[in-house]
């Protein structure tokens, strides 16, 4: 079960960050929205027996993270 929810906070953080990418003003600005949020989602990967959210959330992690240090994390 917490598996399940993992995944689905990844797939939520996921459509944020994805948005987030978009070098349009101000709307990267929604990657410092989904780090928190997949960061939370791993938390619970973590928790529960499987791999699958714990990855899918690290990767969003990772996405995020990149697009944010890449740009100084302004924009």
């Amino acid at each position: 079960m917490l598996n399940l929810l993992s995944i689905l906070i990844g797939i939520i953080a996921f459509l944020i960050a994805l948005v987030g990418i978009i070098p349009i003003p101000l709307v990267p600005m929604l990657n410092w929205i989904a780090l928190p949020i997949a960061i939370v989602g791993a938390a619970l990967g973590v928790v529960s027996g499987r791999t699958s959210g714990r990855n899918l959330n690290l990767l969003v992690c990772i996405i995020s993270g990149l697009r944010l240090f890449l740009t100084g994390g302004l924009i």
